[in-house]
């Protein structure tokens, strides 16, 4: 039986089904300049199925702080971070302060983690039946030095399902500087 290269092509390794391919094809490119950032991300466009509008809003929070919408389902925050570096290792430090969740890395890159967040269920016997409900996110950090500058990107605190954790990764992967001309 003969197969075509498109048939035998690998992907990327899948780490704890978290999928990181470099396939942008439901993806728009997004100048950030008119945001004070020299640099562009790609973003989920209508065709990612996500329920995203085709014009993401973005929001300056802070003279350091950007919030992007993309439709209802999607809320990344952009965070300059100036020369500060190993921000991935403050976060993690952060996460495991917090006793009242259980945090699972499915990526546990330098640039970038993904985990599931589990609320820790601890109830009394005589609690009521919805005490101790387990109640489970995913959630996406990354760093990405942009024209010298440090920028910290990652999902709300909320978090998200692992589809759309998946999309916001490849969206902070994507986030460059701008090439000079």
């Amino acid at each position: 039986m003969y197969t075509s290269c498109s048939e035998t092509e690998e992907k990327k390794p899948v780490a704890d089904g978290i999928e990181l391919d470099d396939d942008y094809y439901e993806f728009q490119t997004f100048d950030m300049a008119d945001f004070g950032i020299d640099g562009y991300i790609s973003l989920p466009d209508e065709t990612a199925n996500i329920g995203a509008s085709t014009k993401p809003e973005v929001m300056q929070i802070e003279s350091h702080l950007w919030q992007i919408d993309v439709g209802l389902n999607f809320t990344l925050h952009i965070e300059d971070m100036a020369n500060l570096t190993d921000i991935i290792k403050e976060e993690k430090k952060d996460l495991a302060s917090k006793k009242f969740f259980k945090v699972k890395y499915l990526v546990d890159k330098p640039d970038m983690i993904i985990y599931e967040r589990t609320l820790v269920v601890s109830g009394t016997d005589k609690a009521s039946k919805t005490v101790g409900k387990e109640h489970k996110s995913y959630h996406v950090f990354g760093q990405r030095k942009v024209n010298g500058i440090m920028y910290a990107l990652e999902s709300q605190e909320e978090g998200y399902n692992k589809t759309i954790i998946e999309l916001m990764a490849k969206s902070i992967r994507s986030f460059k500087g701008k090439k000079s001309s």
